[in-house]
């Protein structure tokens, strides 16, 4: 018995002593409940976890993702302003579903209508909107498509803005996840995704944020629920921590409060394996390069690293770097000329890449200005 005790006490003295990996195996796809998902980066775009990631699917109200994209697009291009007013049709306050009950007639502004559809997904200020930008909801509608197959969406057909089921109104988990990075290019959207309880028309409608994952989950930023009948329980979830930004989606959960531990549960894994490194400039970046037929003999060097990359959490000691860059060059060169490159590799594949640039001009030979150097040269030794 003395013996047992003291291998346990050893046992965990060396736990307590050895550092603990966050990063943790695959994850299953029988730890997920809904039946498609998907995660990816949302700097790169690369997929991290999926499961039926293509499978096509109904989405619900997440379809307002990218009924907000072409919103904020029309924001961005000065085609609407946030102070502008929206009158509500006869056609956007018939949605049933979520809503906030517009009356025909009724105004708001821009902002207002946007907070609606993101924090209380309203199916009537979504299609207010949309009116509002192409004059009805079926032109607006044929801009979402035509969107969609612009950013590679082959999964997704839009017979409406607001995701009200209806037949051949269909998507993916990955291709919602492609929209939803589209979106979050517009970082204003967080000003809206991040509100958990807010108000309108003078504090007489409250608004209370469908996603959950606000309240529960570190380093939640949005983004958009959906649940209807054919859809089931939808989320695409976004998330930021230690400078790495996640999407998980998750289509056709059973209840609201699977696809919220679903998307915890991806979110959780992206985190524990994956993280940002910055690479710092190798010896031989910086130095100097012959040029031929130049007014200079040798211009100097500039390569400037201000982003980060995504690596496998444990993986930093395999990373390496390659320096491509001529030993000379032919003038003229304008200072900021890409020259090289610096290529970062990881088990022998690319994972980065960075230019060397040229850090001054150099002119090309000019024998007029020789003769003018060498005259002011003689001109300053001649003594009176």
């Amino acid at each position: 018995m003395f013996f047992l005790k003291k291998m346990m006490a050893v046992f965990l003295a060396v736990m307590i002593c050895v550092p603990f990996s966050v990063s943790v195996g695959a994850l299953s796809d029988n730890e997920i409940t809904a039946p498609s998902a998907v995660l990816i980066d949302q700097k790169t775009g690369k997929v991290l976890y999926e499961k039926n990631a293509h499978e096509v699917r109904a989405c619900a109200s997440i379809t307002k993702v990218m009924t907000l994209t072409l919103v904020m697009e029309a924001i961005d291009s000065g085609k609407i302003s946030l102070s502008d007013t929206v009158t509500a049709s006869e056609h956007a306050s018939s949605m049933g579903g979520s809503d906030i009950w517009l009356e025909v007639g009724e105004t708001m502004t821009v902002d207002e209508m946007i907070k609606a559809t993101v924090v209380a997904s309203a199916n009537d200020a979504a299609v207010a909107l949309a009116e509002y930008i192409c004059g009805t909801e079926d032109e607006f509608v044929s801009q979402m498509n035509k969107k969609a197959k612009a950013l590679g969406m082959k999964e997704t057909v839009f017979k409406n803005c607001n995701g009200l089921d209806e037949d051949g109104h269909v998507t993916s988990a990955y291709d919602v996840a492609v929209m939803s990075r589209e979106l979050t290019k517009h970082k204003k959207i967080y000003d809206y995704s991040n509100i958990w309880m807010d108000t309108l028309r003078g504090g007489k409608t409250q608004l209370v944020n469908t996603n959950k994952l606000l309240k529960s989950y570190r380093g939640i930023t949005g983004l958009k629920t959906g649940t209807t009948s054919k859809a089931g329980s939808c989320i695409s979830a976004t998330a930021e921590r230690d400078g790495l930004s996640l999407i998980a989606v998750v289509l056709g959960s059973q209840t609201g409060k699977s696809r919220f531990s679903d998307a915890a549960k991806i979110l959780d894994y992206g985190f524990a394996n994956y993280g940002m490194y910055t690479p710092k400039v190798p010896e031989g970046a910086l130095t100097e390069i012959s040029v031929n037929n130049g007014m200079t003999d040798k211009i100097k060097t500039n390569a400037k690293i201000d982003t980060s990359f995504l690596i496998k959490k444990g993986e930093s000691e395999k990373i390496s770097s390659e320096i491509i860059l001529p030993q000379e060059i032919e003038a003229p060169v304008e200072k900021g000329a890409v020259l090289g490159k610096i290529i970062y590799k990881s088990d022998s594949k690319q994972i980065a890449e960075y230019p060397i640039t040229a850090a001054q001009d150099a002119e090309q030979i000019n024998f007029m200005k020789i003769f003018e150097m060498i005259f002011r040269s003689i001109a300053g030794n001649i003594v009176v």
